[in-house]
């Protein structure tokens, strides 16, 4: 039998036992070290985002070992028992048109998703809240170096995400200025990935409560940090613009969980011709958009869907170079029978813990 932690309902997790899951030809089982907690984790337990069908086994940033692989997914993955892998979020098709011409995150076939597919879809375990997780044919697998601790190898999501949205989708290069609105973890890696593409000025906002975020934000290249509540809260489009000598910021990512302002504040911090990237999750909530601000300012707006592979593996290599100090992002480590408490730690909503990056190591740390 394997244990899991189970969302049955908001801000409820409930630990249950699935069997093991047969295997054959074509699938796998990973022994889980470690998940990271996602921002959209805590607002999917909050109630904020809701569960697809059902009690689900979240975690969709799982690490961990190829316990077990068949001949053929062995091949087709490059894997065997004993190798540390990251596993995708998305599973794709791998058939269809979107797949077969790279884009396989459009892939309108795909029928699983680790952290996000209810428990009555068989086998039930593809969460990374659990001691094993279902490795099905389709699932998208990463080699990562099985020497890193796993609380820094866990890292592959956030900072893959750094990657895509400062980088991949901003266009974040030699001495651009990046503003980066919001100071979570996947802030403070945009801040990694901007610096290590050559960046020349990177400013990160963030609240009073996220003074030891903004702190961290400046440990890894930050040249300027903004907090943006309180009675010396900065108006952030003013201070960009004297930061820039009125010419504005290259890149403005968007980071920020539920807030509607900093959407308009992202477009007017940008330059003329700049490139706004969207990738704060606002639970569907219609958030007032002035297209004419996109439209005289020749903006280019990208939404952020996730990670990519290319994201996963120039984050991996980030990691593995062994370059920046990680270890200082995270702060939290929990086992299985804590999960609950992880969430809550993870969404600053336990006194006196200052969190960045909380991970779940079901199998122990």
């Amino acid at each position: 039998m394997v244990r899991a932690a189970v969302q049955t309902a908001p801000r409820t997790i409930e630990l249950r036992e699935f069997p093991r899951p047969p295997l054959g030809p074509d699938d796998g089982l990973l022994r889980v070290e470690a998940n990271g907690i996602c921002g959209s984790d805590v607002e999917m337990f909050r109630g904020h985002m809701g569960m697809r069908g059902g009690p689900t086994i979240p975690g969709h940033e799982p690490l961990g070992i190829v316990e077990e692989v068949g001949e053929k997914a062995a091949q087709r993955w490059g894997v065997q028992p004993g190798d540390r892998v990251a596993l995708e979020v998305i599973v794709p098709c791998r058939s269809c048109h979107d797949c077969l011409t790279g884009r396989y995150q459009s892939c309108r076939h795909r029928r699983f998703g680790h952290g996000v597919t209810p428990i009555d879809v068989a086998p039930s375990l593809w969460g990374g809240f659990a001691e094993h997780l279902y490795l099905t044919p389709g699932a998208v697998l990463h080699k990562v170096d099985k020497d890193l601790p796993a609380e820094l190898a866990v890292m592959f999501n956030p900072l893959g995400a750094g990657v895509r949205w400062a980088v991949h989708l901003g266009g974040a290069g030699l001495g651009d200025t990046v503003v980066v609105l919001g100071a979570g973890q996947r802030g403070i890696a945009s801040v990694i990935a901007a610096k290590a593409a050559g960046a020349g000025t990177v400013v990160v906002t963030g609240l009073e409560a996220d003074a030891h975020k903004l702190a961290l934000a400046r440990r890894f290249g930050a040249d300027h940090t903004l907090t943006v509540d309180g009675p010396d809260g900065v108006d952030v489009v003013e201070a960009v613009n004297d930061l820039t000598g009125g010419a504005g910021a290259d890149v403005v990512l968007e980071l920020t969980p539920m807030a509607h302002a900093p959407v308009e504040q992202a477009l007017l911090a940008a330059k003329h011709g700049g490139t706004v990237v969207l990738a704060g999750l606002k639970g569907n909530a219609q958030v007032p958009l002035r297209t004419d601000l996109v439209i005289n300012r020749a903006l280019t707006v990208r939404g952020a869907y996730g990670v990519d592979a290319k994201g996963y593996a120039d984050a991996i290599a980030i990691i593995e170079s062994r370059r920046f100090p990680l270890e200082e992002l995270h702060t939290h480590t929990f086992g299985l029978d804590d999960t609950e408490l992880a969430l809550r730690t993870a969404g600053g909503e336990v006194e006196g813990e200052l969190a960045v990056h909380v991970s779940v190591h079901p199998n122990g740390s």
